[in-house]
């Protein structure tokens, strides 16, 4: 056979058309501009899916809960003509709610904040990404363009949401017991000043804001807690163990020296801002406490949470 015959019996292979250059394409602001929205709607989607759990509402029905308790119980020890007692910080507001049911506010914050409040935030920043990893869901959550800091920086966000509905739950649930079961008026500060209803109300609100801050360490620590196990369950129980053990830790006379270093050590500072005038001290001390825990575990949690190996 030939070799004209041979190339005659080869068919004709068809031109490859050119490939557009896209690079100018794929660097375009308008392909990276999604990713923005892409962050609001995880931000949307993780806000939703941790508000829409039955745990959850089960932690704010609790923490609801407890104001309706605290406000029926002095009601039937203290009855309608019983005359509260002196002020005071902390606890001690109770002896102000019969004469003025604003006071509910603060002794339900002053009553949850030692436990009920941390324990609640630790659950659900125990569970934030060690309950996605138990799940098989945390490798899903990971592929681009959401990214490891960014979904850390998302569950932080959540987690500090929480926090702040958390608080207003239960000073909202203080305000409407106070308000049905006390009288209402005009607020005797812990400096014997008094201040208009309008004016306690705003320092009411105050309040509860500076008590959400206070959490913000606690938030970072279970998140921590939860980058360095798979395990939901044991994430959340590490964080409220912690949790106990520190406030165990700030009562014994014998640390003193290294319990103003202890996140819980300033959470009652809240109640200075109820004294005429204002104490800025120790708020100042606690808020900037919090702010340090929330960088130093922030930090740790970000740098295991990067360099994890993501199985599940």
């Amino acid at each position: 056979m030939s070799r004209a015959e041979t190339q005659a019996d080869v068919p004709d292979v068809p031109e490859v058309p050119d490939v557009p250059d896209v690079s100018g394409v794929l660097d375009a602001p308008d392909v990276r501009e999604p990713r923005a929205l892409w962050s609001l709607g995880l931000l949307r989607n993780e806000l939703l899916t941790t508000f829409r759990r039955w745990r959850t509402l089960a932690l704010l029905a609790v923490l609801a809960a407890v104001p309706v308790l605290v406000g029926i119980a002095v009601k039937i020890e203290t009855g309608d003509g019983d005359p509260a007692g002196g002020g005071g910080g902390g606890p001690a507001f109770i002896s102000q709610v019969t004469n003025n049911g604003l006071f509910l506010v603060f002794t339900a914050l002053a009553a949850t904040l030692p436990f009920f409040l941390p324990m609640a935030i630790g659950v659900v920043a125990g569970d934030a990404l060690a309950g996605e990893a138990s799940a098989g869901t945390l490798r899903y959550l990971l592929v681009a363009p959401a990214g490891r800091t960014r979904l850390l920086l998302t569950k932080y966000a959540t987690v500090l949401a929480f926090c702040l509905a958390a608080t207003l739950v239960v000073a909202g649930s203080a305000l409407a017991v106070g308000a049905l079961l006390f009288p209402l008026g005009d607020l005797t500060t812990i400096s014997g000043t008094r201040i208009s209803f309008a004016e306690g109300l705003g320092r009411a609100l105050l309040i509860a804001l500076v008590v959400a801050a206070s959490l913000v360490g606690v938030a970072a620590l279970g998140l921590f807690v939860s980058t360095l196990t798979g395990s939901g369950i044991a994430a959340m129980a590490t964080t409220v163990g912690l949790l106990v053990t520190v406030q165990i830790l700030d009562q014994i006379p014998q640390l003193h020296a290294l319990q103003p270093y202890f996140f819980s050590h300033y959470w009652l500072s809240f109640a200075d801002l109820l004294r005429e005038p204002v104490y800025w001290d120790d708020l100042v001390r606690n808020l900037g406490l919090q702010a340090l825990y929330a960088a130093v575990f922030g930090s740790a949690a970000w740098a295991r949470f990067a360099a994890k190996d993501i199985t599940a």
